[in-house]
């Protein structure tokens, strides 16, 4: 039982491994945050990125070689961003409004008992011509003369650092820029809006 006693005080006084056993206990936690870190770092850049290739696009928009090809402006920013994304999923979606105070904005209706949606038997303006009332008055498209326009990309793109595995996250990321612009008046307006009760 001394002997016992006596290796366990010899143990006890011997400082040498305290080193490396502390690093086995902090180093995991330390490489998730920095990996964290490196991730949302790297996400914010992708955010730049598509952000800048959308003003980009805004600004291209405004000139008469783009304003009624569509295809064309969406290839330069999917370019822009496959640039640096090389797998991302580039998507484009335009909404065209009268002005701008327009935006994301429901169509007008006659809301009778109250609860800011159309119900059966409730008149509405139906701006965007699709026979049915929308929460967005936005009509797709690129709209016509002096309309405004919101144009939103989003892009989708793997995680490049296994963090989101460690933290439950998805691996996929999808992230949107937006920007209004008005048209300028180098077509016929195509502004068409009537009222339906139904």
């Amino acid at each position: 039982m001394t002997r016992c006693v006596a290796i366990l005080r010899r143990l006890r006084g011997d400082r040498r491994g305290t080193a490396i056993l502390e690093f086995a206990l902090t180093a995991p936690v330390f490489l998730l945050l920095m990996m964290g870190v490196f991730d949302y770092c790297w996400q914010m850049y992708a955010r730049q990125v598509l952000q800048g290739a959308v003003s980009q696009a805004a600004r291209l928009s405004t000139l008469e070689e783009y304003s009624a090809n569509q295809t064309a402006l969406d290839e330069k920013v999917g370019t822009k961003v496959k640039q640096v994304f090389k797998s991302a999923e580039v998507e484009f979606e335009r909404l065209a409004y009268e002005s701008y105070d327009q935006v994301g904005k429901p169509e007008p209706l006659t809301d009778k008992n109250g609860n800011n949606m159309w119900d059966p038997g409730e008149c509405f303006e139906d701006m965007n011509a699709t026979g049915n009332w929308e929460a967005d008055r936005g009509s797709a498209g690129n709209g016509g003369a002096d309309d405004v326009v919101l144009y939103t990309v989003s892009m989708k793109f793997d995680r490049i650092l296994p963090t989101w595995r460690m933290l439950g996250q998805p691996q996929e990321v999808t992230l949107t820029a937006s920007t209004v612009l008005r048209n300028q008046p180098f077509n016929a307006n195509s502004s068409s809006s009537r009222v339906i009760c139904k």
